[in-house]
């Protein structure tokens, strides 16, 4: 990550006001607790620099960003393109939102604890009886589990991200598809991410309600909040203009590629929306449920949302829908950092096979930044989470800090371990051609281990290559062989023809060997 002299000269300016300011008047104790009360101009423009040095330098298709303090949008701003049609992207182009969907159900779900047709901690059962899981405990797991992401489920588990149902369906379907999945681990006990929590939350508003989850979304959060370029589905974000998604293919260049989006993760991570329209989200959501004429949500049920109720790891914790820690961007990196002293933030990242999001309030300054990419490089996403981070540390006098690249080798060159499985399998395949079709009639000493020297490496090939398909690779990256191979395109590419040859050549490969054994004596 570069930062430029310009940028550099924006923020010294940035830096410079706050000394200023800082001399005439000591900061009160509300102040230094509240944080800014208004984020300068120079700070914006730095904002916007910094996000154009990183299109530049990662070579990212397009962005947007909004930030929103004090009840009013004050900064937009949109770069680079939409798709391959050279299109601007702007603030109002809606974007794949991956996991910051969530935000929105739960809003959903806190207007119907409001209304009484749900209850924090009824069991999922009361709503849904039929639901069921393969492990008893399921029936323990509440509404209030779902939304603190602690009912127990596991992501590779209840994966169905790779999935293109497109029908509204889909999520019943999902739902009831659950009831031949483990659970892996209490429900209530501890923090454990996956998606399906959230599409079960949908379908309970669908039900108690009587109205498509959808069409619920559009009536009752998208209307009041003046969302109009959010959908909560594919085909009507396209008709509005929805960005292409980019994926990082083999980690050299960007391609406009076609991921699933399921309706049946509509609740979770499948919707769409804008910049423009994130900011209206946050705006509510930090003043307290209230935006402009509408009361969408109570104070309370807004408390209750960003409350941090289960740790996740260190002094990160997840709410309802949303993470949450302290600050820390509020500071310089060579500062001593006392966390206890630090304003919280509320946070999410939506990560998909193509598609970046981001949101983040701070309630005590009334300060929000939303954040879409249409692009992802799902082999290093820590590159673009470091834009969202540094966009914080610019809007707090801060300047931003190198990315650190925190995925393992594995995660980084997946699709270079995918390219030499696919080389030694069609070697493998290439000698076991050439050797049974070469060895009629041969004889001598040579011809004993031909037949055995090519089966018995590419038998072990196979079982390497099924080995970390279906065992270790959905383990490593806690999701399904489906996900990775439809969410990973440069992975998926390679895996496929993998899969083909460990599991349709093997079997009659080496009947074909044993076979050419049996017929020639002088080779067993």
């Amino acid at each position: 990550m570069r930062t430029t002299w310009s940028s550099r000269c924006l923020l010294l300016c940035f830096l410079l006001v706050g000394i200023l300011g800082s001399a005439t008047a000591p900061p009160t104790a509300a102040a230094l607790e509240a944080g800014p009360a208004v984020v300068p101009d120079q700070a914006f423009e730095a904002v916007d620099a910094f996000v154009q040095e990183q299109l530049d330098a990662i070579g990212l298709p397009g962005a947007a960003v909004v930030v929103v303090q004090d009840g009013v949008q004050v900064h937009s701003a949109a770069f680079g393109r939409a798709d391959d049609s050279g299109r601007p992207m702007t603030a109002d182009t809606p974007v794949l939102l991956a996991s910051t969907t969530k935000s929105l159900t739960a809003i959903a779900v806190m207007q119907q604890v409001e209304a009484g047709r749900l209850r924090l901690d009824e069991p999922v059962q009361a709503y849904l009886p039929w639901f069921t899981m393969r492990d008893s405990r399921a029936s323990g797991i509440t509404v209030r589990h779902l939304l603190h992401q602690a009912s127990g489920m596991a992501a590779k588990d209840t994966a169905f991200e790779g999935s293109f149902a497109q029908h509204p369906e889909a999520i019943e379907e999902g739902v009831r598809n659950l009831a031949d999945s483990p659970l892996a681990g209490v429900p209530g006990e501890a923090f454990g991410y996956a998606n399906a929590n959230f599409n079960i939350l949908g379908l309970l508003v669908q039900e108690v309600t009587g109205q498509p989850f959808g069409d619920y979304m559009r009536q009752h959060v998208f209307e009041p909040l003046g969302m109009d370029h959010s959908h909560p589905a594919r085909f009507a974000a396209r008709a509005d203009g929805a960005a292409a998604g980019y994926s990082l293919w083999f980690g050299t260049f960007w391609q406009q590629t076609e991921v699933p989006a399921p309706t049946t993760g509509m609740p979770s991570s499948t919707m769409y929306s804008s910049a423009n329209d994130l900011g209206r989200e946050l705006i509510m959501l930090l003043n307290e449920g209230q935006y402009r004429d509408h009361r969408v949500l109570q104070p309370e049920s807004v408390q209750t949302m960003l409350r941090p109720e289960v740790p996740v790891d260190g002094s990160k914790m997840y709410a309802m829908g949303w993470f949450t820690r302290p600050l820390v961007e509020s500071v310089g990196p060579a500062e001593p950092v006392n966390e206890a002293t630090l304003p919280l933030l509320a946070e999410h990242q939506g990560e998909w096979g193509n598609s970046h999001t981001y949101l983040a309030m701070v309630p005590s300054s009334r300060l929000g930044v939303a954040l879409v990419i249409n692009a992802n490089d799902t082999a290093a996403p820590s590159r673009l989470k470091a834009i969202d981070t540094n966009i914080l540390r610019i809007l707090h006098g801060q300047a931003p800090v190198p990315a650190v690249i925190q995925e393992d080798w594995l995660q980084r060159y997946s699709w270079a371990v995918s390219l030499a499985l696919l080389l030694a399998e069609l070697l493998s395949l290439w000698l076991a051609l050439r050797v049974l079709l070469t060895t009629r009639g041969t004889s001598g000493g040579g011809g004993r281990w031909r037949l055995p020297a090519v089966g018995l490496p590419a038998l072990a090939l196979d079982g390497l290559a099924l080995w970390l398909c279906f065992i270790y690779a959905p383990a490593r990256f806690d999701t399904g062989l489906a996900v990775i191979i439809r969410q990973f395109p440069d992975v998926g590419v390679m895996l496929v023809p993998v899969l083909g040859l460990a599991l349709f050549w093997s079997v009659p490969r080496t009947l074909w060997l044993l076979l050419r054994l049996k017929a020639h004596p002088r080779e067993r």
